[in-house]
């Protein structure tokens, strides 16, 4: 059984409250949990202490015992100092979908031209080498 420590979310519509909960990862996602770690409201403002509660004890207890934090999860226990997470990097994301189809595009055309002219100047190589060896077997 493998155990992660993901949101459960609650609240009303338009309206989120999310329990933090360690699951079996085959749970759904508001369905069955095995314990409550705490709570994340997203709507109070980032200074508000109240916006975050984690029983960070019960949260190291049980990623010992080996339980996975999502990556939301693993957002929080980083800037409570719990987990240290790699920042993640993904220089495209701001780029609109038709620019980055474009530039898909352009790169692979670039890539197809650099793959024919390297094939050309092989080709080249060859034939000068024909040419050379005719030389040699002519004298």
């Amino acid at each position: 059984m493998s155990l992660v420590i993901r949101m459960a979310r609650a609240g009303t519509k338009k309206r989120p409250f999310y329990h933090i909960v360690l699951a079996d990862s085959r749970s759904p996602r508001d369905g069955r949990f095995i314990e409550r770690l705490g709570y994340y409201n997203p709507l109070l403002p980032k200074d508000k202490e109240e916006r975050l509660k984690l029983d960070l004890d019960k949260v190291k207890a049980w990623m010992v015992k080996g339980a996975q934090p999502s990556d939301r999860v693993s957002r929080f226990l980083d800037a409570a100092g719990v987990l240290k997470r790699e920042k993640r990097n993904n220089p495209t994301k701001a780029v609109p979908r038709k620019e980055r189809k474009a530039l898909k595009e352009e790169a692979l055309k670039a890539k197809e031209a650099a793959a024919a002219e390297a094939k050309a100047a092989a080709q080249a190589k060859a034939n000068e080498k024909a040419a050379a060896d005719k030389a040699a077997a002519a004298q």
